[in-house]
């Protein structure tokens, strides 16, 4: 029985060596094309059962996985990293953002320094100077934001804008009996 198993074994890593090229120094097309079939729906079963939060980019957390994955995965596809070990290495990378995005959401003060802070840009319809220059934002960004997501042309009308950890600019309005 296990000298069966162990047959079987070998015959399917020889087929799979043959299949994707993992003892070839120099890849044919068939290899590579192989390879970015397996390495396709490996990523896209990763990216299935990550967490969705970091397909959105939400923050420079989330984005720094999506380009590291993209950078670590297409090294299997070219043959520049063991192939197995390079698969390895981009599921490492997915656990590790499940991990510390637990622990961020337990530990509220670590979770800002893995994942950033909102920043108040306008309170009362009053710019927070500092705060733009702090987050390297100019009046004219802060109109654009203002027009493009809540349109508003004047920080007057706001009761509150951030910039939030995502880089985006939220917006609220002043109500008409809060003025």
């Amino acid at each position: 029985m296990f000298e069966t198993a162990v047959t079987v074994a070998s015959e399917i890593w020889i087929i799979l060596n043959w299949l994707l090229g993992l003892d070839e120094d120099v890849l044919s097309v068939h290899h590579m094309v192989l390879r970015a079939m397996v390495v396709f729906l490996f990523a896209l079963l990763i990216v299935r059962l990550a967490s969705k939060r970091f397909i959105g980019g939400n923050t420079a957390f989330d984005m720094v996985l999506g380009v590291m994955i993209g950078s670590v995965i297409s090294r299997a596809i070219t043959g520049q990293s063991p192939f197995f070990a390079t698969l390895c290495a981009s599921i490492t990378l997915v656990v590790l953002h499940a991990f510390l995005g637990k622990v961020a959401f337990r530990f509220g003060n670590l979770g800002t320094v893995i994942k950033g802070q909102t920043r108040v840009l306008i309170r009362d319809g009053k710019v927070d100077w500092d705060a733009m220059r702090r987050s390297d934002l100019s009046e004219n960004d802060l109109l654009e934001a203002l027009r493009l997501r809540s349109a508003v042309a004047d920080w007057e009308d706001v009761k509150e804008a951030r910039l939030e950890r995502n880089g985006e600019i939220s917006v609220v309005h002043k109500r008409s009996n809060d003025a």
